[in-house]
């Protein structure tokens, strides 16, 4: 590569990294520095540092409660999202051209409504005289009307519901890019189509469900106004408790401290989750 190459590429990407700079390592920085301070009287934060906020974020038992949580509400989602999205983005890889189009839209459909109007509507369905429960009703499955709102359930279908399109394109794309003569070639040699599927289709897809699991993850644990607005008091994870000190205790150096916290928690599995992913591919690879 010459070096006129080298500057042009450069400038190309500059534009990119000066966003990335501005909106995430500036951020990112600003927020880590704001962990370290100490909380003022009347003020965000005072002019002292200290590493107190980390030794209470880590040390009180309620907010590792809460962290712990958190932690495993967003592996339920992103599990459950994958169930669900993996027969859908295998048929969606297999369908025609003329039909791909129509189920593209009907799987970010979700993405196409504003977060708040798409709360208030599971609102007005699962309220305590909306139109589930009068539909129970009617069918006498039920006596008096349920209380479906205010529970963890709800809050997992709610996310599980937007966080769809967000599994399953990663994961078509994978099975799409699968080359089908290494398919028929397994098919010719006298597998199954489990076989086939186990051996040919699911590891070459892996890819795919690692980066959908990796953003699923990533999106529920910071979920915020559809727990707040779905859950209620009842459902209590740790985006909830990081607004709370900002915005509603005013303790910006603390809140900033639990949200490094989360953010590193959240690494560390997805850093666990990509070594199990690998490790999981070359295990099928070898059975194969």
């Amino acid at each position: 590569m010459t070096r006129s190459s080298i500057w042009g590429t450069g400038l190309l990407g500059a534009p990119v990294l000066m966003l990335l700079f501005v909106f995430l390592v500036l951020p990112y920085g600003d927020m880590i520095a704001m962990s370290f301070r100490t909380p003022a009287n009347g003020a965000p934060y005072g002019d002292a540092w200290t590493v107190a906020n980390y030794f209470r974020a880590v040390g009180d038992p309620f907010y590792l409660g809460v962290l712990g949580y958190t932690l495993a509400v967003g592996t339920l989602i992103a599990v459950l999202t994958l169930m669900l999205s993996y027969p859908i983005a295998l048929h969606l890889a297999r369908v025609g051209d003329r039909w791909h189009v129509l189920f593209y839209i009907c799987v970010v459909s979700p993405l196409l409504i504003g977060v708040l109007v798409r709360n208030f509507g599971w609102m007005i369905v699962l309220s305590f005289s909306g139109p589930l429960n009068q539909m129970l009703l009617g069918l006498g499955l039920i006596q008096q009307p349920l209380r479906l709102l205010f529970n963890l359930p709800v809050v997992v279908l709610a996310l599980v519901h937007v966080f769809l399109p967000f599994m399953v394109l990663p994961i078509t794309n994978a099975l799409r890019n699968i080359d089908p003569a290494l398919e028929e070639a397994s098919n010719s040699l006298g597998a199954t189509p489990w076989e086939t599927f186990c051996r040919v289709t699911l590891p070459l897809s892996l890819p795919g469900v690692l980066a959908g699991v990796t953003l699923v993850f990533a999106l529920a644990m910071s979920a915020f106004v559809t727990p707040a607005l779905l859950g209620g008091q009842n459902v209590v994870l740790m985006p909830t408790i990081i607004i709370q000190q900002l915005i509603g205790a005013f303790a910006w150096p603390f809140g900033a401290a639990l949200a490094m916290v989360l953010s590193l928690a959240m690494l560390a599995e997805i850093g666990l989750l990509t070594l199990t992913m690998r490790r999981l591919t070359r295990r099928i690879g070898r059975w194969s």
